[in-house]
């Protein structure tokens, strides 16, 4: 089989890592990869949302499925361009339609599925620049602290939580009156805050059947101790020590059972990684955000703890097959720790050569934002490099990856020196 995986991250490596590993594959290309992913297939020069580009490659190249990592093109509608082409509508895309993906691409339109489904969540409004004097009427009858959502995709950063009321109204009519997320931030939804801790459930669908694959915890803010900005993510550790058989139970039976069945409802065809962003609050388990693919850096931990054949789950998503598998897991801890340019997640430097050898000793390196230049490992993007480990322990991962975390070098690096501290 030939697949082409798109993307270019720390998720895409840790994919491609996988699915190298399968003797189902013939060939895998990755589009447009990093430094890493070279190493496990064939980086091709085409941009995740250039979908031209892609019909043409994947009919020269006899390519057998296209594997979707990131969201923007699963939000703009690569499934759908697919099916929609008479040569193209028979491979199989691993990745949700459009209006599937509205669960990410839209705050409001997810919120709007979980109360339609009864999936526990926090209570919400949203509001548009028309009616931003209704949202601020609003936020002063809540209590802090305050949730403010960007309505569309924002790479992950377009949610803040405000400690008062001052600092929420400053921000709402950031987001709405100057645009502060550009055409994401158009609507926002303002929820009331849940208090608990957060860890993140994956499944893999084919639309009919789930598999519910290993749960993670990630670290979003870029400081320690969980202070300062939101990033894409600066470490992850699966499995997650709260998230017992109990919570686990009641994440399946309030949270996806519903999910997929309320997808089944409204004939929304899914194929492909659901993300579920949970908050344990005293030990119910509450939809924060759906995402409508695998997270990063939660997939760097997860992925690792994957025993199955990778290719043949997705050849049973392909055939709505998921039925007659199960996923094996690796019992051991799997812990992630990313190392980030200077000035990320704001403006940062690209171009700094990344000294490391590789492989390296009791770890998997997964490139997020690199390239090589002239024969040379250079950073590309402000996530760089995800070390991940596995150990009998959580103490024994996260010592193996920050022991290798040491052994890479670029100008101006930086990295959380606590994943895995709250656990």
């Amino acid at each position: 089989m030939q697949i082409l995986l798109l993307g270019s991250g720390g998720r895409e490596h840790a994919l491609a890592w996988k699915i190298a590993q399968s003797p189902l594959l013939d060939k895998l290309y990755i589009a447009p990869g990093n430094a890493g992913t070279s190493t496990c297939g064939e980086n091709v020069p085409l941009g995740v949302n250039d979908f031209d580009g892609i019909r043409k490659f994947v009919l020269d190249n006899g390519v057998d499925m296209l594997l979707v990592g990131p969201e923007d093109p699963l939000v703009k509608g690569i499934h759908d361009f697919f099916l929609a082409d008479p040569l193209l509508c028979k491979i199989p895309v691993i990745g949700p339609v459009a209006k599937a993906a509205l669960l990410e691409g839209s705050k409001d339109f997810a919120k709007q599925f979980m109360v339609r489904h009864g999936i526990p969540t926090a209570a919400y409004k949203t509001f548009e620049a028309s009616g931003i004097d209704d949202g601020l009427a609003f936020i002063r009858s809540l209590a802090p602290p305050y949730v403010l959502k960007a309505d569309g995709l924002a790479a992950g950063k377009g949610v803040i939580i405000c400690p008062d009321e001052e600092s929420a109204i400053k921000e709402f009519t950031a987001m709405l009156r100057d645009a502060r997320f550009g055409q994401a931030s158009a609507k926002v939804v303002v929820e009331e805050f849940l208090s608990g801790i957060e860890c993140s459930a994956f499944v893999i669908t084919d639309g009919i059947s789930f598999l519910v694959l290993p749960e993670a915890k990630d670290y979003k803010k870029i400081g320690e101790g969980d202070t300062g900005p939101n990033t894409g993510g600066m470490g992850s550790v699966s499995p997650v020590p709260f998230a017992d058989a109990t919570f686990l139970g009641k994440v399946e039976e309030r949270i996806i059972k519903p999910t997929i069945n309320g997808l089944l409802q409204e004939k929304i065809d899914y194929r492909g990684f659901i993300f579920f962003g949970l908050m344990n609050v005293k030990g119910d388990p509450y939809v924060i955000e759906y995402n409508c693919r695998m997270g990063d850096p939660e997939t760097e931990s997860v992925i690792p703890r994957i025993k199955n054949d990778f290719v043949e789950l997705l050849q049973a998503v392909a055939e709505q097959k998921l039925a007659d598998h199960r996923i094996i897991t690796d019992a051991r801890t799997c812990a992630t720790v990313m190392l980030v340019s200077k000035g990320y997640p704001d403006a940062y430097e690209k171009g700094r050569p990344v000294k490391l050898e590789e492989p390296m000793e009791g770890s998997l390196v997964f490139h997020a934002g690199t390239i090589i230049k002239e024969g040379e490992v250079v950073t590309n993007g402000g996530r760089v490099i995800a070390v991940t480990s596995l150990g009998a322990s959580m103490d024994e991962a996260l010592a193996a990856t920050y022991r290798n975390v040491g052994k890479i070098e670029f100008q101006g690096r930086y990295f959380r020196k606590d994943i895995g501290f709250d656990l």
